[in-house]
């Protein structure tokens, strides 16, 4: 097949680019650590797609239309390949524990681009609902395509994930569709805002940009972006997921998905050195941004400025360190260690998602469009 995923359209033909390139190319460590599932790892979802399939799209059809024509104009086709603007990488050269960790950053993304498109694509083979179908399939593609970009890069340094093996042998966690709702809105804003951030920053400051990959971070936040888009017009067809008890939901999806980020972040601290960011001054500017993005359709935003909000998030870190080191030891004292760790974790969490949140009135329109 002579097609690049990039100019793929539609997500069968992506991932058939990346079944031919796989038999070409076989990495088992780079899909072991795709296989690995942890609290902090991307997960692959399943959910009710009867229910999914039932959603009725009348009440916000105008913005629905709008969004779904400017996804059809397919504005990124072509962009999610190596060009002239793609400089050599010396990964031999590269600093030890950077590569270390730039090759899990790609790993782990490649993951979550993966996890999208196994979803998306699932519900546009079993729903029969014209315009929940045809949503699904334009972000099946897009992910498909930022899955194989990633793999490509992968490549030049001697791994990459298979893709196929992963939709067979990963395991899937069930989630009722209102949950892949928050979960997925949530993870499509804040990797606009992660890699718009990132992306800003670059432009900023070239010297720090040690890999070409982020000259393409533009056009990918912006599909990041139009797929929270839909999860929040989806929202928005049902009033009462964002309001009485699925407010807690909510605030707690929030906490999760930050306190995740923070943590997995500071796993990676010469990935940020060499990037020239500080992972603290990081995690509160994109924290603000999707604060900021999430209140066209949460009621709610989380108070990143109260005096336990960073301590909350240094113990959860300080004790996900403490645990990962335990889990690599034998002996009472490891076991103890690993209780004790699990528990300050808990706690740390307990505290973050106990501070009070802002309110504030949703607004009538909820179409946004990037602005960062």
């Amino acid at each position: 097949m002579n097609v690049h995923s990039a100019d793929a359209l539609t997500v069968e033909e992506a991932l058939a680019t990346q079944e031919a390139a796989q038999e070409k190319f076989d990495s088992e460590a780079a899909t072991q650590v795709a296989m690995q599932d942890t609290l902090l790892t991307p997960r692959f979802y399943t959910t009710d797609f009867d229910e999914l399939d039932a959603v009725d799209v009348t009440p916000v059809r105008e913005d629905w239309d709008k969004l779904i024509a400017q996804m059809q104009s397919d504005p990124n086709r072509g962009h999610f390949k190596k060009n002239e603007n793609w400089d050599h990488v010396d990964w031999d050269g590269m600093e030890p524990q950077l590569k270390k960790e730039f090759l899990d950053f790609l790993i782990s993304s490649c993951t979550a681009e993966f996890s999208g498109c196994v979803l998306y694509k699932e519900m546009k083979r079993r729903g029969s609902n014209a315009d929940i179908t045809q949503l699904f399939q334009l972000m099946a593609r897009d992910e498909a395509r930022h899955a194989g970009f990633i793999n490509d890069a992968l490549r030049e340094a001697g791994v990459a994930v298979n893709l196929g093996f992963l939709t067979q042998k990963k395991k899937y966690t069930y989630f009722r569709p209102k949950f892949i709702y928050y979960a997925t809105y949530l993870s499509e804003k804040i990797g606009y805002a992660r890699y718009i951030t990132i992306f800003r920053h670059l432009e900023a400051h070239p010297e720090h940009r040690f890999h070409p990959i982020f000259k393409w971070f533009e056009e990918w936040c912006n599909d990041e972006f139009s797929h929270g888009e839909a999860f929040a017009l989806l929202m928005k067809t049902d009033p009462k997921l964002t309001s009485g008890i699925n407010v807690l939901w909510i605030k707690f999806f929030l906490t999760a998905v930050y306190s995740t980020m923070y943590v997995r972040d500071h796993q990676r601290p010469a990935f940020h050195k060499a990037l020239g960011v500080d992972p603290d001054w990081y995690a509160h500017e994109v924290f603000t941004k999707t604060s900021k993005l999430s209140e066209q359709i949460f009621p709610i935003t989380l108070d990143i400025d109260h005096p336990r909000w960073q301590r909350g998030l240094v113990r959860l870190q300080k004790a996900n360190a403490d645990l990962a080191r335990a889990k690599t030891e034998t002996g009472i004292g490891a076991a103890l260690t690993r209780l004790t760790s699990q528990a300050r974790a808990a706690a740390a969490f307990v505290s973050l998602f106990t501070i009070p949140a802002k309110t504030h009135r949703v607004p009538a329109t909820t179409r946004l469009e990037p602005a960062y």
